[in-house]
């Protein structure tokens, strides 16, 4: 029988596992926080849990006078009563704690009943080659005992944590990194959150949701500099209207806490102040002592893995997956990599992974979903495609639910329409992108999308119709 070990549980990790096992190979899962790793446990579920909240607040808070609403409080008259709505953050977390633990059990259920044996501990590559090509790994466990594992192929997928700077460390109380969120128990009354990017953003958006007053510090020109641009755009200017103080051009260089406030100094030398500090500055591969380099793997000088379009690293043998590899930072990119790996080692049909047909999804209220090439694709000449943007203002659906801001855009190939990227800025934009994620995966055109029935009202209207306004032109231009 087969030998596989895994190192690391997150999603590259447990979905490898499911499919060795369903193969038919001998699986061992080393990992020393539980299945589902960081993803689970103190990153995607649970940030995505409390932006939840946060987003059934900010629905709220952005439409109820438009739609009628009324929300009173015990002070007559209603006509006078003022919106009352709050958030007990300890409530929250501890659901956000509970349902991810809840969802780790699940999948350590599955891969267990799948057959596979789950270890807790870390795992170190020996160095060297069995002369059967078999690799050995050395497992300490939580209670400091050793075992030594024979495996014909391994699988690292040991993700990431939270980038320090030196001079802004962590607390956990005041000043925190994304995973210590999850333990206050009370709302931040002043956030400071250093770093724009995707995690960033997600957090300052959804803690201005939930009540806090939030400065979004970003050394960039703009929120999101790496999506769209006109998607950053429309959520840097939802952001401020809402009361965000938004500091672009603002690089932090230390943050420091003072009594029951933080400091946070800026690199041109002023000073910001609030009750808590968040910082969001990127992640570091899970890489280090591992014995990775002396078993022949290659790495970057980031620290993570370098793999080909199967997974593979450059030591026969090992194979990489998730965000240790700093291919794409997503869930379903790491599940995709460990499935991919396991495909190609067992010898089963695989199809190499293609980051044009990845779709992703920035959980902001509105949100960003993106597929296949950008803009900055067309803009730089690395495609020639058309493009179309149409305002989700003209949507009738939209109106009707109040909705003002976001729009779809839809990239397609001159001459042949064929569907090639899009991005959805929308509430739930991370469901309206499947559609045209299913067009790039399959090159559909933009004639078969704009051919397809939608529901009226709604808001996937909106890529049909961009599909409609793309086919008419490349006729007309025909």
């Amino acid at each position: 029988m087969t030998r596989i070990v895994i190192i690391g549980g997150g999603p590259g990790g447990y979905e490898a596992a499911l499919v060795a096992a369903q193969l038919g190979a001998e699986v061992t899962v080393v990992d020393c926080d539980g299945l589902g790793g960081a993803s689970v446990l103190t990153d995607c579920v649970p940030s995505k849990t409390l932006i939840a909240t946060a987003e059934v607040m900010t629905t709220f808070d952005s439409s109820y006078e438009e739609l009628g609403i009324i929300v009173a409080d015990d002070t007559p008259p209603l006509e006078q009563a003022a919106r009352v709505v709050g958030v007990d953050l300890g409530k929250v977390n501890r659901r956000v704690k509970r349902l991810a633990l809840a969802q780790s059990h699940d999948i350590t259920a599955s891969v267990t009943r799948a057959g596979a044996r789950v270890m807790r501990g870390r795992g170190r590559l020996e160095p060297a080659q069995g002369p059967d090509g078999s690799r050995k790994v050395i497992v300490r466990a939580v209670d400091g005992s050793e075992e030594t594992l024979v495996a014909d192929a391994v699988l690292v997928s040991t993700g990431a944590h939270p980038r320090e700077i030196p001079d802004a460390q962590p607390d956990g109380e005041r000043i925190l990194n994304w995973t210590q969120v999850y333990d206050l128990d009370e709302l931040p009354e002043e956030l400071i959150v250093v770093g724009s990017g995707v995690t960033g953003a997600e957090f300052a958006g959804a803690y201005q949701a939930l009540g806090s007053k939030v400065t979004l510090v970003s050394s960039r020109d703009r929120v999101l500099p790496g999506e769209d641009p006109d998607a950053a755009a429309v959520l840097e200017d939802v952001f401020r209207r809402r009361g965000m103080n938004v500091m672009s051009r603002s690089r932090a260089s230390a943050v420091k806490r003072v009594g029951d406030r933080v400091e946070c100094t800026l690199a041109d030398g002023r000073v910001i102040t609030g009750s808590h500090c968040l910082m969001a500055v990127g992640s570091i591969p899970n890489t280090e002592d591992m014995g990775l380099e002396e078993a022949g793997v290659r790495m970057k000088d980031s620290g993570h893995i370098l793999t080909d379009k199967v997974s593979r690293t450059s030591a026969p043998g090992v194979y990489a997956a998730g965000d240790c590899t700093g291919v794409f930072a997503l869930a379903s990119v790491a599940a995709m990599q460990g499935r991919i790996a396991m495909y190609h080692f067992l010898g089963d049909a695989v199809t190499p992974l293609n980051l044009k047909t990845v779709s992703a999804n920035v959980f902001t209220d509105p949100e960003i979903a993106t597929v296949g090439y950008s803009q900055a694709d067309v803009d730089g000449g690395k495609i020639d495609a058309r493009v179309v943007k149409l305002p989700l203002l003209r949507n009738p659906r939209a109106k009707m639910q109040g909705i003002r801001d976001g729009f779809v855009k839809i990239f397609c190939r001159p001459g042949t329409g064929i569907v090639v990227g899009g991005v959805v800025v929308a509430p739930r934009a991370s469901e309206l992108i499947h559609p045209i994620a299913l067009a790039v995966d399959n090159n559909l055109t933009v004639e078969q999308i704009a051919k397809a029935f939608t529901v009226y009202p709604s808001l996937s209207g909106s890529i049909a119709e961009v599909a409609r306004q793309l086919h008419t032109r490349k006729s007309s231009e025909g």
